[in-house]
């Protein structure tokens, strides 16, 4: 077994093991995922509220979520990524939160039927304060997961300080999920919501008891975890376009011959734009949102290459190793999209995929990767093509170079991501306007 291939750590009562090879984590998280895909029930998933019943939400989400599925929401995607656009247009330095709203809103939109509101949207504050409290889930933080008996300590004495993250988390959450699913409703009374995902299962399950529950979390993890890990990876996108300009000029290059001067990307374009994919598969690889994935835990007792591992055992599979292993990816740390072309120009299927390492593994693999894809092709694209993207300039007026750094947490979004964002010319600009 090569050095690294797992690494194994007992600590207070609870079993930890890192899979730091493809081989180690394929092998068990997905050969053997009837084994592995469970979650973990520590004191701190009741303290949130969670109720871990995801085959029937996975069931749910897959059925709305499909690659043919997502296919009735491509039009919605564009209208967010023309919007996007605009916003960068009049606001480039707000580059971060039009980031938040594009995604955030075209999920709200698909998922729920209304639009957000453009500034200050109370569902998108929130979902930022519920995406805090995934970071309480890195084994470790909180005391009481090692200690159950600690969470029946009053909040007010020294070290409980988890019962008041957890309450603001958890209203929240419940604050989020209530009125979206409120919104929703009324909206049925016009038409507005007919089309959401919320108004397709309700007509399924009902609008009473533990179905209507389901569906309001369907949705709801939707919003969560498609809406944060696009957030992050476009952030990086810009990051990567800012510090390699002739890569940036190869893509425009190749989008003014497939798209032309005379309007937007659409999704039809994409098969015929390999290196603006292999910018996106590179942006998934370069800096992983989730860099040691979801953990998954065993449900009875496995051995893997002679090596035994009990029930309970908690998996984490090590994506960034991975995804920056020099044999694979010469010169991992560079931004370069060229390594998933083949001679030919054209996608090499021979490289290892990101996509099959950034959405997840086995039975708890992403339901909604498929709308993610879609979503930052749509809005990489239409970027690439209507604006240069530069470095940002220091008090003299000089470009500044920003170092690639990522934040520490299970989810990771770059600490910097300053750029200059300029409309490509009189012609791009009249284009970003036009569509509005």
């Amino acid at each position: 077994m090569p050095p690294g291939d797992i690494v194994y750590i007992p600590t207070y009562g609870t079993s930890i093991m890192i899979l730091g090879s493809s081989k180690a984590i394929f092998e068990l998280l997905d050969k053997r995922s009837a084994v592995t895909s469970s979650r973990r029930d520590t004191p701190m998933r009741h303290l949130d509220g969670i109720r871990d019943e995801w085959r029937r939400h996975r069931r749910a989400f897959w059925q709305h979520f499909t690659p043919n599925a997502t296919k009735r929401y491509l039009a919605i995607q564009s209208d967010f990524a023309h919007m996007f656009a605009r916003k960068l247009l009049s606001d480039p330095s707000g580059l971060k939160q039009h980031v938040r709203y594009t995604f955030a809103g075209a999920i709200v939109k698909v998922a729920y039927g209304f639009t957000v509101g453009e500034t200050n949207d109370k569902y998108i504050t929130l979902m930022e304060k519920v995406t805090e409290g995934l970071q309480a889930f890195v084994p470790g933080r909180y005391l009481v997961e090692f200690l159950p008996i600690v969470r029946f300590v009053p909040p007010w004495m020294p070290g409980a300080r988890f019962h008041q993250d957890f309450a603001v988390w958890r209203g929240a959450a419940d604050e989020a999920r209530k009125g979206l699913y409120l919104r929703t409703k009324q909206g049925l009374e016009s038409g507005e919501t007919s089309q959401s995902v919320l108004a397709k299962l309700l007509e399924t399950v009902g609008d009473e008891g533990h179905e209507r529950e389901i569906a309001e979390n369907v949705c709801m993890v939707a919003f969560e975890g498609g809406a944060d890990t696009t957030y992050s990876t476009l952030q990086s996108f810009f990051l990567a376009m800012s510090l390699s300009p002739e890569i940036q000029h190869r893509a425009q290059a190749e989008l003014h011959s497939v798209v032309g001067p005379d309007r937007l990307p659409t999704h039809d374009d994409r098969p015929a734009l390999p290196y603006v994919n292999a910018i996106i598969k590179e942006s998934l690889r370069w800096q992983n949102v989730l860099p040691l994935g979801v953990h998954h835990t065993t449900t009875e007792d496995t051995v893997y290459d002679g090596y035994f591992i009990p029930k309970g055992t908690m998996l984490f599979p090590n994506t960034w190793t991975c995804l920056h292993d020099p044999e694979v990816f010469p010169d991992p740390d560079r931004f370069w999209p060229e390594r998933f072309l083949g001679p030919d120009g054209q996608l090499d299927p021979a490289v290892r995929d990101p996509s099959k390492y950034t959405f997840g593994y086995g039975r708890r693999i992403c339901p909604g990767k498929h709308f993610a894809d879609a979503s930052l092709f749509i809005n990489m694209a239409t970027v690439l093509h209507v604006f240069d993207i530069s470095p940002p300039p220091d008090e003299d007026g000089k470009p500044v170079r920003i170092e690639p750094r990522m934040t520490n947490g299970i989810m990771s979004y770059p600490e910097d991501c300053r750029c200059t964002v300029t409309p490509r010319s009189q012609r791009a600009r009249e284009l970003i306007l036009e569509d509005h």
